[in-house]
């Protein structure tokens, strides 16, 4: 199984930037679409961005679009979440998440997703 391992997640203020790491290791052959999805307190958890990895083939939530960059280096197994213009309603644990799909446009934030990371939390401050 592959295992999903989320690093940057910090404290910033309103319209700070952050870049958000997740790094995969194990069967990571087996993983070809990866996403960042966040929860906040009280809140249902949201998809945020997906990345199809053999193509690059992106997807955003309209929250988020415009702001957030989702992008993956293949030679380190690891996907990037650079976040820019942060709102205090992106205040959120943000979660990594991995899976294999038959195609690109199964890869997006409504893919129930089998692999996750513990998360990185992530504050907006006013």
């Amino acid at each position: 199984q592959v295992r999903l391992a989320e690093s940057g997640g910090d404290s910033v203020q309103t319209g700070g930037s952050l870049t958000l790491s997740c790094t995969a290791s194990g069967y990571t052959y087996s993983t070809n679409c990866m996403g960042w999805f966040r929860q906040a307190p009280g809140k249902e958890r949201e998809g945020v961005a997906t990345i199809y990895l053999p193509s690059s083939s992106t997807g955003y939530s309209d929250s988020v679009k415009g702001r957030f960059t989702i992008s993956q280096d293949k030679v380190v197994n690891t996907v990037y979440l650079q976040m820019n213009g942060l709102k205090p309603e992106d205040t959120a644990m943000y979660y990594c998440a991995a899976d294999r799909v038959v195609e690109s446009v199964i890869c997006n934030n409504y893919h129930p997703f089998h692999a996750w990371g513990h998360g990185t939390q992530v504050t907006v401050s006013s």
